[in-house]
């Protein structure tokens, strides 16, 4: 204990991190790595796989659940544009009025020149679906020869001899996976949508899994390069966002165990996790996501369930208003371009977004290029211009801009299986004691039934979230700690736009006046990652520690078959209970 007291997190890293992977689960993302790593390998979240069933959907979940854009929804959007957003921005509304006068302009600073990052002009390439194959070519002409477009080789050729024709991949992960033509034979599936299992009568909870073992194991093999004998000697950190039920935070325990066999795992959430990733300890997080977006009051260390509010919308979203306001403005190319259909244009739609897209008042317009992709065909470059780039993260704010119905939730049907977590299975009498007492009674369980989703806007959430919490003082102090962190954190003027937003949302009969946004101590995106591995379990001795390093009693491990047959079951006669009590307690698992 003494030194432990003493040491230094990076250092305690060194000496005991080498053999600790994080894995925090996100609905477009996964990001793992190892916990001695400053960030982690960034995957996108799907897989694809061949398939030789003739008319069979390329996007299995998507086109089979994605809802159409009503004529309601439409006006609402619009209503939400020329009512709100164009008089806050002083911006022409879209009919063309404007009560503003001239049109007032304000370049993006820096890409009005010649951009030195080409990374925002370039096309992404279709991905080559076919397998390596033995070469006589040099190594530079192979590497060439793979990078052709799809195009280029109208079919597999049939060599003169007679043999087989080239063979297809049969799973292809993350982006590699999302740049597959539309016209190759390949589904790809995203397990995890809008903070949840994908589960539906389309795909199956036993397939959702499947997906997930295949993805996380790739990243473990390709990326880590931790071949399967050697997984025993690793323990995983599973960083959980605030959205996941108590069974599917049952089911990644499983798959890190079991299917990937880990020799152990602990779970945290991911509003704890964040804190702890920048060294505090009160704060109100704020994870904005591709999918969704979190707000959650944490004092002391611990998570308060009551403030916990959950936005169906994310960064996703903005991209896909982004290039609504585009074409509504008559902007944007005559292209096929569907965010829904063809992933690559989502990917597309994503870099425009973080590269050019802010808040702040004035016309924000850019020249950018854009691309059409085809069906296989190479990428075609269209110069346009880009205009009202402070519209689309204003959906934050104004949800109805982003109509989030059009990629709604998966059906919670597979949640309604009455497979209680919760239950005091150890609540007996072991023979004197308090064993058999209910230690859990004074805590505020949550409910088995999904967790309601809000349908407010972001300054709404966090004030209403924060003035749940209760106590003046402890109020007072969560306005002054509000943490913003998520993809969408890094937009560019989004802190001074929550600070403003937010202190306006506060009813007047509050006694608050000071509303802060407190910057990150790391890239937004990977705080929730890296705070994965900062110590709970000794929390009031200091607040730095790296979580699921340090050594735990014995009393908190459990063998695998007592995993397996038993459920989860931790020593000291404590169980865990849901995803809000992980808190200072860290729980592990462990594999005989």
């Amino acid at each position: 204990m003494d030194y432990l007291k003493s040491v230094v997190p990076s250092q305690l890293v060194s000496e005991r991190g080498s053999n600790l992977v994080i894995i925090n689960p996100g609905s477009a993302n996964v990001r793992i790595g190892l916990a001695k790593q400053d960030t982690p390998f960034n995957v996108p979240h799907c897989i694809a796989r061949h398939t030789t069933i003739i008319g069979k959907p390329n996007l299995l979940d998507q086109m089979i659940n994605t809802q159409v854009t009503t004529t309601s929804q439409q006006v609402d959007r619009e209503r939400a544009f020329n009512t709100k957003t164009a008089s806050l921005l002083k911006i022409p509304y879209l009919d063309g009025s404007s009560s503003f006068g001239s049109r007032k302009t304000a370049r993006i600073d820096g890409y009005n020149q010649p951009s030195t990052n080409t990374k925002k002009d370039t096309a992404f390439p279709w991905t080559d679906v076919f397998e390596d194959e033995p070469s006589s070519l040099p190594t530079s002409e192979t590497s060439a020869h793979r990078s052709e477009d799809n195009a280029d080789r109208a079919a597999p050729d049939v060599t003169d001899s007679g043999e087989s024709k080239r063979k297809y991949r049969n799973m292809i992960f993350g982006e590699e996976a999302m740049r597959i033509s539309p016209k190759e034979p390949y589904t790809i599936h995203r397990p995890i949508r809008r903070g949840h299992f994908n589960v539906s009568p389309q795909y199956s909870a036993q397939q959702v899994c499947e997906d997930l073992v295949a993805i996380w194991d790739w990243v473990l093999l390709d990326k880590l390069e931790i071949a399967h004998s050697e997984r025993n000697k690793y323990s995983a950190v599973l960083v959980v966002p605030g959205t996941f039920d108590s069974r599917e935070i049952k089911e990644l325990l499983t798959i890190v165990l079991r299917d990937l066999c880990f020799s152990s795992a602990v779970v945290h959430q991911e509003g704890l996790s964040t804190i702890f990733g920048n060294g505090l300890s009160t704060a109100c997080i704020v994870n904005m996501g591709a999918q969704t977006s979190a707000v959650v009051c944490i004092e002391d260390g611990v998570s308060l369930p009551n403030t916990e509010k959950i936005l169906r919308f994310g960064g996703d979203d903005i991209c896909r208003c982004l290039l609504w306001i585009q074409r509504h403005y008559q902007n944007w190319p005559q292209l096929r371009t569907d965010v829904l259909a063809k992933p690559i244009d989502m990917l597309m739609l994503n870099r425009l977004k973080e590269s050019y897209c802010e808040i702040r008042e004035g016309e924000v317009e850019t020249a950018a290029t854009v691309y059409s992709y085809e069906d296989g065909m190479p990428a075609v470059a269209h110069k346009t211009n880009l205009t009202s780039l402070n519209v689309p993260p204003m959906g934050l704010f104004y949800p109805n801009l982003l109509v989030p119905e059009l990629f709604p939730q998966p059906p919670r049907t597979w949640f309604q299986d009455h497979e209680n977590m919760l239950e005091e299975t150890w609540n007996m009498d072991f023979g004197g004691g308090n064993m058999g007492l209910p230690v859990w009674d004074s805590f505020a369980v949550s409910p088995l039934n999904p967790k309601k989703e809000e349908k407010i806007g972001l300054a709404e959430a966090i004030t209403s979230s924060i003035l749940s919490a209760g106590r003046i003082d402890l109020q007072r102090k969560l306005f002054s700690s509000i943490q913003l962190v998520g993809g969408v954190g890094l937009t560019k003027g989004l802190v001074s736009a929550v600070e403003e937003r937010v202190l306006h949302a506060i009813p007047p009969t509050e006694a608050i006046d000071t509303v802060e946004v407190l910057p990150s101590k790391m890239d937004p995106t990977f705080v929730s990652w890296k705070g994965g591995a900062v110590c709970s379990t000794f929390l009031h001795l200091f607040m730095s520690m790296i979580l699921g390093i340090l050594d735990f009693g014995r009393e908190a491990w459990i063998h695998r078959n007592e995993w397996m047959e038993n459920g989860i079951r931790v020593g000291s006669a404590k169980k865990y209970r849901d995803s809000y009590y992980i808190q200072a307690q860290a729980f592990c698992f462990i594999n005989s």
